[in-house]
């Protein structure tokens, strides 16, 4: 089921309520003030939330990775063209991808047409299931890097906001190693605010105390 927003697809999850009392003034972090209703979606609903769901995992390492260099703008208004082109965010599917597959998507004009992102997400998917089989899910994998629960920051401006931190660092080198591609430090740590493995909405923004909150709940 899908909701459209300015000719927009808005996936399942953002099917809540962006603005929670429509008409009602929310101050949110200032990347989603003035932007286009499916980036407050994104802001309002997803961002910075945990979860347990390696699907979703692989899903933020794909497009995490095709953001390399471009504005998450971009990759947000193209990401259910990404959910078809890459099966659903299947990782088991997305690492049978062969030769024929790979060129077939770079003709694909619904994707960011990059060899190099397309083929890393193909050898991320397999680096992927190998984690899975190692730790029995990728999620018990990736938590233990922040402890088994969220760190929560109290930023009060954006500026605050470090671009990587030691543990987006140790992360980014140990991914590295087991061959995962364009995984660097500043794209991880984007993947872990995303994630909810950081809490990053500024104290001001009305998603901080409910993210907060949010943590106080999850168990790893």
């Amino acid at each position: 089921m899908k909701s459209l927003v300015r000719g927009k697809n808005i996936p399942q999850e953002c099917l809540i309520s962006a603005w929670h009392q429509k008409g009602e003034k929310m101050e949110r972090c200032a990347w989603a003030e003035g932007v286009s209703e499916l980036y407050i979606a994104y802001h309002d609903v997803e961002w910075g939330v945990p979860f347990h769901d390696d699907r979703k995992q692989f899903e933020f390492l794909i497009l995490e990775g095709a953001q390399a260099g471009l504005s998450w703008s971009t990759v947000l208004n193209k990401r259910e063209n990404y959910r078809k082109a890459f099966a659903n965010f299947d990782p088991a599917k997305v690492a049978r991808f062969k030769k024929r597959k790979i060129e077939s998507l770079l003709t694909n004009p619904g994707i960011i047409r990059n060899r190099l992102k397309v083929k890393a997400a193909v050898t991320n998917a397999k680096a992927f299931l190998d984690l899975q089989k190692e730790f029995g899910s990728f999620e018990k994998y990736i938590w233990q890097f922040v402890g088994g629960k969220p760190i929560q920051n109290r930023h009060r401006t954006m500026n605050d906001i470090p671009a990587t931190t030691p543990e987006s660092d140790t992360l980014s080198k140990d991914l590295k190693k087991r061959g995962f591609k364009f995984v660097g430090s500043t794209i991880i740590y984007a993947h872990m605010q995303a994630v909810g493995m950081v809490n990053d909405h500024v104290v001001s923004c009305f998603r901080h105390k409910e993210c907060m909150q949010m943590a106080k709940t999850f168990q790893q």
